[in-house]
């Protein structure tokens, strides 16, 4: 999302991270990654089961799915950061618009399943 911000701030919309570490590990990445847009904490996972997010398996996290998500990530020069304290936590993108309403929803179904940017720009 961090490549494709001034894409979404041109088309009006902004982005809000919700990060399940601690403030020391959200603060790393924000800096480590020149992270633009606002990062809030989730420590408690309020957020999380509020926006009824799945969880993953230990045995998931090892699994060829998050594997080939790995590879990926580091063929496109991310860097992998240390884990926050909910290691199981999946991940979301939700677009809303103007007066709440949910424009567009994904879900991750293993740590590797991020919402495709076309899809994301396209719900703006």
């Amino acid at each position: 999302m961090r490549h494709a911000y001034p894409e979404i701030t041109a088309r009006g919309a902004d982005i809000v991270a919700v990060a399940t570490g601690d403030a020391r590990y959200a603060k790393a990445f924000i800096a480590e990654d020149d992270i633009p847009f606002r990062v809030l904490l989730d420590e408690d996972g309020e957020a999380a089961n509020a926006a009824s997010l799945r969880k993953s398996s230990l045995l998931s996290l090892a699994g060829p799915a998050t594997w080939a998500g790995t590879l990926r990530a580091r063929r496109a020069g991310h860097r992998l950061h240390k884990t926050g304290k909910r290691v199981t936590q999946l991940g979301a993108t939700f677009v809303i618009g103007p007066g709440g309403k949910l424009r567009y929803e994904h879900l991750e179904r293993d740590p590797s399943d991020h919402a495709p940017i076309e899809d994301v720009l396209a719900a703006l």
